[in-house]
């Protein structure tokens, strides 16, 4: 099923007699049971105003169409959504909806923060097949925050998003990356604390424990970044050899699409923990490869398939099963909050028909 409308889409859900599987671009391998409703063809932008920082978009708009309209105002998605293709070994081209809906956030958010915190409005259908509308059109409306933040996460669970708008941010100047080189897992993290600890504005920290090499990201004006650049290159030095990458836009795409796993075989595992945490937890999982990204906090692990990973879990966090089989998707809930998880879930969806099971 595939409407091309709002309204058709209401018509769809109030009309449907069993479950529904939604899916905006399928690019990130989120199956179940029930027919599938895309949002694909509720495509196109409403309202962009460059000035104001604002867009408005359809839910099945790609978010290459938005990325390129963007970038010719020297504009982007601040959140720096990740592309899960590579990873899924999936096609389709992801949408805006699907992004909002996932909550799905890049190396950025350590800074700027996640997709959520960059949704101003959203227009959804609920379980009954009607139309509802939260949030506003510009940054200084706050009506209704609180809704549209739940919205952004709740993968389709509450209601099938239509219409999103956002705010996005100016393109920075210049971006840099410092390396660290040499560093083993606890230096690397510890390297990592160190800069986001510091007055210098990271924008991106990563950490590779296979080659031993910590990332970090500045971003701004040419001067800003290479003053910036200096200060840190001093203060990260007693951690490895410090270098500068002058061009490593596409070292950070990699960092966000995680493509140091993608390809192989196995699960994939996302785990959050406290950074320090991961120094304890990473050698504990006996996993094939492991990727570090928000200075530590999360953590990307390649088990082999059938790992029962949340067993191995010897520190406080959570952990979501990407792809593999098996096991719950998602890390289940302490029973209060899974409590008002169904209570939130059986007000907007007293059927149970958007993407039943998903969430526990």
């Amino acid at each position: 099923m595939t409407p091309q409308t709002e309204a058709e889409l209401a018509e769809v859900v109030a009309g449907a007699k069993g479950p529904l599987r939604i899916q905006g671009g399928g690019t990130r391998g989120i199956a179940g049971a029930g027919e599938v409703l895309s949002t694909a063809r509720l495509s196109g932008v409403t309202l962009y105003e460059p000035g104001s920082l604002t867009l408005v978009v359809q839910a099945g708009t790609p978010v290459a169409e938005v990325e390129a309209l963007l970038a010719a105002e020297g504009q982007q998605l601040a959140f720096e959504p990740m592309d899960h293709r590579g990873l899924m070994g999936t096609a389709g081209a992801p949408t805006m909806g699907g992004v909002f809906a996932a909550n799905v956030s890049g190396p950025r958010r350590i800074q700027a923060g996640a997709a959520r915190d960059f949704l101003l409005g959203v227009r959804f259908v609920d379980g009954r097949g009607e139309v509802l509308r939260n949030g506003g059109r510009v940054m200084k409306n706050v009506t209704g925050y609180d809704l549209v933040k739940l919205m952004a996460g709740a993968h389709g669970t509450l209601g099938v998003l239509s219409e999103v708008s956002l705010k996005v941010l100016p393109v920075p100047e210049v971006v840099s990356t410092l390396t660290v080189s040499g560093c083993d897992l606890a230096q690397g993290i510890a390297a990592l604390s160190a800069a986001l600890g510091s007055p210098f504005d990271v924008t991106g920290a990563a950490y590779d424990p296979a080659a031993r090499v910590a990332y970090v990201r500045l971003q701004g004006f040419a001067d800003s970044v290479a003053y910036r650049a200096g200060q840190l290159t001093k203060a990260l030095a007693r951690f490895g050899e410090v270098a500068l990458v002058e061009e490593s836009a596409a070292l950070w795409q990699g960092i966000r699409d995680v493509s140091a796993l993608a390809g192989q075989a196995g699960d994939v595992w996302r785990i959050s923990v406290k950074p320090s945490d991961a120094v304890r937890l990473i050698p504990s999982l006996g996993a094939v490869r492991t990727f570090c990204d928000w200075g530590g906090g999360l953590v990307w692990a390649l088990m082999p398939a059938g790992s029962d990973l949340r067993a191995k879990m010897t520190v406080p966090g959570h952990a979501s099963l990407v792809r593999g089989e098996g096991q719950a998707r998602f890390h289940p809930e302490p029973a209060p909050l899974a409590a008002l998880s169904a209570g939130l879930r059986a007000q907007f969806d007293p059927r149970g028909i958007l993407n039943p099971g998903l969430m526990g």
